[in-house]
């Protein structure tokens, strides 16, 4: 009998938890929300920034720490990694403490992660910078998708999901371009330096006006299931560079990393509280349009970290050079990502992902086939083509991947969808970084790994058509 009343009361507090997500976009000040969204979003753009600002600074630091690029490359690998491993928990996070106390003390870990940085002597101190940055950033990106969708109606949620979109796109597509100009005249450990103030603004701000708007409830976090995410993520992505130079190592690692995350499903079926709720991935819109968002990604890391080290070791151009290359791409693709949302309210999905995954193959032709004497506006206007193509696809997709939920699901779908992202775009950066290392030619490991995206291109098409052959909105 008491188990059964303990059971009624979880159901109701469920309930009421529920009742309050749904309440909070109606009930919310609207100078609150408005205050709510421009922290979230400059928060946002500066953590994701930085998740790419090494990638120009790569050949520079490769050289003066002596490191090979395999080592170097994850200083980049390392932040997507550790953002998917660390995303799962945002949602336990969300749930169990005030939302004000997770954004100041996830912005607090952000500027210890940049202090690191700015004083970083050696190549593992750096790398630690890096890592502490990113446990931050992964609990950011999702925090603020959860939080945006749940302060607005459900009428605006495309257009939230493409203000989410445009960031998440914009700040990974401008960090190249800025630590370009910034390593090229102040050198790499401004990109740590000048970030600082910033953030630590965001902080001083956010805790002078950062609200509660909701009451955390009773969670358990499974300190298992983090371990058994961190060492089987790890481990999995670890071994694609291993396979370069031990590949019976390589084996091992992948087949016990991948037998790792498999207990770690397994684990998040039987728990009550799971640390991320993988049934959602049954559902066929979030599984589908998941995949197409990862596609997305793994294209938008693949080839913005392969253009610069192209720029510099086989054009050789400066570091400011390689990234005033990506500059147009990254102003294309804030100004294409800012109109999508209100397209997608309005004419949904079809049209827009389609036209964005063929202008992505299109930007592919001259991508692999570019050499040394390649012009550089050639280069330049293939990549901006590419990132406009990726801005049709990437907000929609996240859009639809939620279409079907409810609200009580959204944390951890936001989550899930980031960390599976995330965890894939790493991979992809890895894999594209391994291709091109293989033949003795860069130029041709290069138009190998080119060739790589254009695979991605073509399965995210081919996902898309199969998502709306089934639609139930492919009619409406």
């Amino acid at each position: 009998m008491q188990m059964h009343l303990l059971l009624n009361a979880d159901a109701c507090n469920l309930e009421r938890g529920i009742e309050n997500m749904a309440n909070i976009s109606k009930t919310i000040n609207p100078k609150l929300r408005t205050t709510i969204t421009v922290l979230l979003l400059l928060s946002s753009f500066i953590s994701l920034a930085s998740q790419t600002m090494m990638v120009t600074a790569l050949p520079v630091i490769q050289k003066e720490m002596h490191v090979s690029l395999t080592l170097a490359q994850w200083l980049t690998t390392g932040y997507t990694l550790i953002i998917g491993v660390v995303t799962p928990l945002s949602s336990n996070m969300y749930e169990k403490f005030r939302n004000r106390s997770v954004f100041l003390g996830t912005i607090g870990t952000f500027v210890v992660g940049t202090l690191i940085g700015c004083f970083a002597h050696n190549f593992w101190f750096l790398l630690l910078a890096r890592l502490v940055q990113a446990c931050a950033g992964g609990i950011l990106m999702s925090f603020q998708m959860t939080t945006m969708i749940s302060i607005y109606p459900m009428e605006k949620r495309g257009t939230i999901l493409g203000m989410s979109g445009l960031v998440i796109a914009f700040g990974p597509a401008i960090g190249p371009t800025l630590s370009g100009i910034i390593v090229n005249s102040l050198g790499w450990r401004y990109i740590f330096i000048l970030v600082l103030p910033l953030m630590l603004l965001v902080l001083l701000i956010g805790f002078a006006t950062f609200p509660n708007f909701k009451e955390p409830r009773e969670l358990k976090i499974d300190v298992l299931s983090v371990f058994l995410s961190l060492i089987g993520a790890a481990l999995t992505l670890a071994s694609l560079t291993f396979f370069q130079t031990d590949i019976a190592l390589g084996f091992v690692m992948l087949v016990v990393g991948l037998v790792i995350l498999t207990l770690f499903i397994k684990r998040q079926l039987k728990l009550k509280d799971p640390m991320l709720n993988v049934r959602i991935v049954a559902n066929p819109a979030f599984r589908r349009m998941t995949l197409v968002g990862i596609f997305a990604f793994m294209i938008l890391l693949g080839t913005e970290q392969m253009v610069p080290i192209f720029a510099q070791n086989a054009a050789h151009v400066s570091s400011t050079v390689s990234g005033m290359i990506l500059l147009p791409g990254a102003i294309a693709n804030a100004l294409s990502a800012a109109i999508v949302g209100r397209l997608y309210d309005r004419f949904g999905p079809k049209y827009l992902i389609t036209t964005g995954g063929i202008l992505m193959l299109l930007a592919s032709i001259p991508l692999v086939s570019l050499k040394p004497a390649t012009p550089l506006w050639i280069v330049t206007v293939a990549y901006m083509v590419r990132m406009i193509g990726n801005a049709l696809v990437f907000s929609p997709a996240m859009s639809e991947a939620f279409i079907e939920l409810d609200q009580a699901e959204i944390s951890h779908a936001t989550a899930l969808n980031n960390s599976i992202r995330q965890a894939f775009g790493a991979t992809s950066i890895t894999l594209l970084i391994v291709v091109s290392g293989i033949p003795a030619s860069f130029i041709t490991g290069f138009h190998a790994a080119m060739w790589l995206t254009v695979v991605f291109a073509v399965l995210l098409l081919a996902t898309f058509a199969r998502y709306w052959q089934g639609s139930s909105r492919r009619n409406s």
